[in-house]
């Protein structure tokens, strides 16, 4: 195929089309508009088949919750999370636009600030989620395929889905989502009789019910900043309920399936494995189900990455960067196999926590200047042409100070590992950082629109 056919401006005619993608962050004209909603379901319930669920299961127990209140955590936490990403992911129908170029309806030129922060957080997600693949591989094949070379394969095939693009991915999810169902399933069967569903929590107060509750929220808010991504090749005519209906089914449903069944086991681990990968093969007693857990493990990595890397593209495109959309895919890819080497030498278990805090404590504000931008535009689409010119930009000043002002505003709030703020210690622990930074933010981004127009239309 020539170089000119590979980098024009290439979109997928429909479902089941699995040329590259070339087309960018412009809005996607309605003549290319096409899918069934459903395959919202299973673009987000695939995903979060994968062991850093397991393992946040596990960590409301840490954290000194009984079986019933971390189910409760659990339930709560993927409500909020979860129905935070299906009302985003309305958007994407009505303007064509992914997730972050969408912001720039509201941050202007400013942008590139969540554009950067968002390009980076995707590959942070990736060396969370890859450290597990490359270790199911590793421990698959007895070792004989090391660290680095598993993890390798991991990111070749993730990469591979995502330079295809948009419909590659959803493709792959759609069918991944029955095996992995069927597979995981069948790890749940065999770990049943191994739950503690009396277990009691060794230190349960409010504190730590609401941090446990904002880590597993953390979980799915991540999913906010591409949450139209995956949606904006519908038809504008899809009615908004029915995309956050099948997108908050999807990803609600298998994050609380795989995160309280962390839970219910996490007694029955043995405590000198340090990474989930291990203790659910060691909990399995390996043989053909523990290889059943590997496999699933290893597609549901590539699953989760493939979108990480597709919604990096986007965000580097987004934040002004001119790459070629599968090029900037692979440029993640390839970083994230970078970062994932550097998670091996460090201490897991605080670095997945201080990761799920700290990558995404931005996302509350920026959620809300969203919400409430699409709210003073009435829903409407207006702009939207403009928005993949750079130039024609606006600065987006308001929005990036309302960003700055809920983030600032929230760090008292906070509690991580490595940094733990006067309001949440005097709270005993609880984390509230993202509802007063949603608050916040979102208050005072209207306040200077109000005040001082920067970006939405009369």
């Amino acid at each position: 195929m020539a170089v000119e056919a590979l980098t024009r401006d290439t979109m997928p005619s429909g479902e089941g089309d699995l040329s590259i993608e070339g087309h960018g962050i412009e809005p996607i004209p309605a003549a290319a508009r096409y899918g069934s909603v459903y395959r919202l379901f299973t673009v987000w319930f695939t995903p979060n088949l994968v062991p850093a669920a397991f393992a946040l299961g596990a960590l409301c127990a840490i954290l000194g919750l009984g079986f019933f209140t971390g189910l409760l955590a659990i339930l709560v936490g993927n409500v909020i999370g979860g129905g935070i990403v299906a009302i985003l992911g309305t958007i994407g129908p009505k303007v064509g636009l992914g997730q972050i170029p969408l912001t720039r309806l509201s941050f202007g030129k400013s942008i590139v600030v969540p554009g950067l922060i968002n390009w980076v957080s995707t590959i942070a997600w990736d060396a969370i989620n890859a450290f597990f693949g490359a270790y199911a591989i590793q421990v698959l094949t007895g070792g004989a395929i090391p660290f680095p070379v598993g993890l390798l394969l991991v990111i070749a095939c993730q990469a591979g889905l995502s330079v295809v693009g948009y419909e590659a991915i959803h493709t792959f999810e759609k069918y991944a989502a029955i095996v992995l169902a069927i597979l995981f399933a069948i790890v749940t069967i065999v770990l049943l009789p191994k739950a503690n569903f009396g277990m009691a929590g060794a230190g349960e107060t409010l504190g730590t019910f609401v941090l446990a509750t904002t880590i597993v929220g953390s979980f799915n808010l991540g999913w906010a900043l591409y949450a139209s991504d995956y949606s904006r090749y519908l038809p504008a005519s899809t009615p908004s309920f029915r995309v956050a209906l099948f997108a908050f089914l999807g990803i609600a449903i298998s994050a609380a399936w795989i995160e309280l069944l962390g839970l219910a086991v996490f007694g029955a681990t043995d405590a000198t494995l340090t990474d989930p990968v291990h203790q659910i093969n060691a909990l399995l007693g390996g043989g053909i189900i523990g290889a059943v857990a590997m496999i699933a493990i290893f597609f549901g990595t590539v699953a989760v990455n493939a979108m990480n890397d597709y919604s990096g593209s986007l965000s580097l495109l987004a934040a002004g960067i001119k790459v070629w959309r599968p090029v900037s895919a692979l440029i993640v890819g390839v970083l994230s196999y970078i970062a994932t080497l550097w998670l091996y030498q460090a201490n897991f278990n605080n670095t997945f926590e201080n990761y799920l805090l700290f990558i995404t404590y931005w996302i509350g504000p920026w959620s809300a200047i969203v919400l409430v931008d699409w709210q003073l535009r009435k829903h409407s689409a207006a702009g939207a042409d403009h928005v993949s010119d750079f130039s024609l930009l606006p600065s987006g000043r308001n929005a990036l100070i309302a960003l700055a002002v809920g983030f600032i505003v929230s760090i008292p709030f906070m509690d991580a590992t490595v940094f733990v703020g006067p309001v949440a210690t005097a709270l005993g622990g609880a984390d509230i950082a993202y509802v007063i930074g949603f608050i916040v933010s979102g208050a005072a981004y209207w306040l200077l629109e109000r005040r001082s127009p920067s970006s939405v239309p009369a």
